[in-house]
């Protein structure tokens, strides 16, 4: 039979890994908002990026 401490400290590494994993989710769902806000205006940056090639190349034909 196993030893009664090893099964105690398993069961509180599961317990401790799953408060961990809980305090991760509960975080994301608070930051949620700026997250997504975050990630939108980093879209943006890369989108605009290729606007702004596709911009001077659309001058330069007006332009000629």
């Amino acid at each position: 039979m196993k030893n009664p401490k090893s099964t105690w400290r398993l069961v509180m590494e599961i317990i401790g890994a799953a408060l961990a994993v809980a305090g991760l989710v509960c975080l994301l769902i608070a930051y949620w908002d700026k997250l997504t806000e975050g990630f939108a205006l980093l879209m943006d940056k890369c989108k605009c990026k290729h606007c702004i090639e596709d911009d001077h190349f659309a001058d330069e034909l007006m332009y000629e």
